[in-house]
């Protein structure tokens, strides 16, 4: 079918686009930019510790692995499925569909388990008194409605407050543009309809000399093994390869500005994409240190959120927070974040228990005093021992 109906569209989940290829969350995957940025923010936001905290009262915080949640969310959120699989399928269906949804299974009023649920298999209603939530699952044994405090979501950007928009489907133009360029490629190289070169002869051949001489150049140089032979041509024969043209080169422009396209939807940094051509060593690391602040840690803070709206109680938000440590992901500036904090502590800009917040520490006797450099005092008291400073 040539133009699909809107309501075939919404059945099967296919987009279409304006280069003739439909995509889907599954389509979409087999565009190696896609793949490799939903990959990479899966497994970034997989890979991070992800703790439990409780606050103290002297405004410190200690890690609550008392709490059954932690050892669900750092553990295992089911006997079949653990803490980093659980986050790389539900950060997976975040960054494909909008929305990432598991059933919570509670036991006598605490939460025992978390079972992810296929995104595609969950409609989100709204009540028209509340505006609350609630959640309709459709499998191939049943339909079943469930509350929202039996669902743990997550969503992404959305014109509506209960349902993210899919990337994939904001994004199905330029991915298109990928598929129909990909599949164009294979199919030329399928079929060899590029010769590598071309003879030249000066006389008419016949059917069978045309046959002689194609069969003997392919026999003699056509192959790994027979590549870079030497080329002997006969009786004024030329031959003559074919180079790379402009519009070679501009079909791969435009295959290279794909990749910038879909990395821009997903704002995953060129050269983590192995997309390197204006990649310098400085500029990199700085990309990096972007990564971290500007594409991982929106997710990170969306995940938390979610958290404590569906995974605590209002009472134990108060004292319990979770809380990624991105520690790892920033070790290579140990060395200039540490010299930063000491210049702080120094000039009395930071207590010491500031910085041991900062760095997810616990804080210390003591910590709280600020300091001053000793060779350093105010500009308008009198000089030490009177007089007017003569030596």
């Amino acid at each position: 079918m040539a133009n699909p109906s809107p309501e075939l569209i919404a059945l099967f989940g296919a987009a279409p686009t304006a280069s003739g290829v439909s995509v889907t969350a599954e389509t979409a995957l087999k565009n190696s930019t896609v793949y490799g940025c939903v990959k990479i923010l899966s497994e970034s936001v997989a890979q991070l510790p992800l703790h439990l905290y409780r606050r103290t009262p002297d405004g410190g915080k200690e890690r609550a692995t008392d709490h059954p949640l932690s050892a669900i969310l750092n553990g295992q959120p089911n006997d079949w499925t653990s803490s980093f699989e659980w986050r790389l399928s539900m950060q997976s269906a975040l960054c494909l569909h909008g929305n990432a949804y598991s059933f919570i299974n509670r036991v006598k009023g605490e939460i025992a388990e978390l079972v992810a649920i296929p995104s595609n298999q969950v409609s989100v209603l709204s009540n028209p008194l509340t505006m609350e939530p609630a959640y309709q699952v459709t499998t191939s044994a049943e339909t079943r409605v469930y509350d929202r405090s039996q669902i743990f979501h997550l969503k992404t950007l959305g014109t509506s407050p209960l349902v993210g928009l899919s990337p994939i489907e904001q994004m199905r133009e330029p991915i298109g543009v990928a598929l129909a360029m990909e599949q164009h490629a294979a199919r030329l190289f399928a079929s060899g309809a590029r010769p590598g070169g071309v003879f030249k002869y000066a006389k008419t051949l016949g059917p069978e000399a045309m046959k002689r001489l194609r069969d003997s150049f392919t026999s003699a140089h056509a192959g790994g093994s027979n590549s870079g032979k030497t080329l002997i041509l006969e009786d004024g024969m030329d031959f003559t390869p074919l180079q790379f043209t402009s519009v070679d080169s501009q079909f791969l422009e435009t295959r290279r500005h794909q990749v910038a396209e879909i990395a821009r939807g997903f704002r995953i940094p060129l050269h983590m994409l192995q997309e390197l051509e204006r990649a310098t060593h400085n500029n990199a690391e700085s990309m990096g240190r972007q990564f971290v602040a500007l594409t991982l840690l929106p997710w990170l803070k969306l995940w938390e959120g979610a958290i404590s709206r569906s995974l605590l109680n209002p009472e134990e938000r108060a004292e319990y927070f979770a809380e990624f440590l991105i520690d790892d992901l920033v070790r290579a500036d140990l060395a200039q974040r540490f010299a930063a904090y000491s210049q702080a502590v120094t000039n009395g800009i930071l207590s010491p228990n500031e910085v041991r917040s900062a760095e997810n520490r616990s804080p210390y006797d003591g910590g709280d005093q600020f300091r001053l450099p000793l060779n350093t005092e105010d500009a308008s008291a009198p000089l030490m021992g009177g007089g007017d400073g003569a030596a």
